[in-house]
């Protein structure tokens, strides 16, 4: 199968590269741009682990093909916070507990950050809704919900 060219901005650095067309986006992140904080958890759409925002949206990295997304803008959890000053969502999973293992929580946050840019005060019932299709098999969710409340409110204000 020939190969093909792929350029799009992630984490606010272009990059292009030569991909066979079956590549998805998340395999794209984390073998060739070496950004491994998107997790491979099903591959099938189901966990959310890969969550990413495309073009500012929340959305699955392990349902996109890398080819789709030529000129698009790729965030990745590498690109919302560093060690020396996280991101506020990233601030409230730490502060209100919502992480065990952390496998889900790079896609959490991710998701997180878009329910709070796209609902000023998001209330629990919002939230929960929001993040069906993101799984947490350490959790009750109740925590990563005050997480995302939280990071919301600091979000917006």
């Amino acid at each position: 199968m020939a190969e093909a060219s792929v350029t799009l901005t992630v984490n606010g650095r272009e990059v292009s590269a030569t991909v066979d067309p079956r590549t998805l986006l998340v395999h794209f992140l984390r073998e060739q741009l070496q950004l491994t904080g998107t997790h491979v958890g099903c591959d099938t759409s189901q966990c959310g682990a890969c969550t990413v925002h495309l073009d500012g949206r929340a959305v699955k990295s392990c349902a996109l093909l890398a080819v789709q997304l030529e000129g698009a803008d790729v965030t990745t959890i590498e690109g919302v916070g560093g060690p020396d000053e996280m991101h506020p969502m990233q601030t409230a999973f730490k502060e209100n507990h919502g992480l065990q293992c952390g496998f889900c929580t790079p896609g959490m946050v991710m998701k997180g950050i878009d329910i709070a840019n796209r609902h000023a005060a998001p209330d629990e019932a919002t939230i929960r809704r929001e993040l069906e299709g993101n799984l947490c098999r350490c959790t009750g969710y109740h925590n990563i919900v005050e997480s995302i409340a939280a990071g919301a409110r600091e979000m917006s204000g």
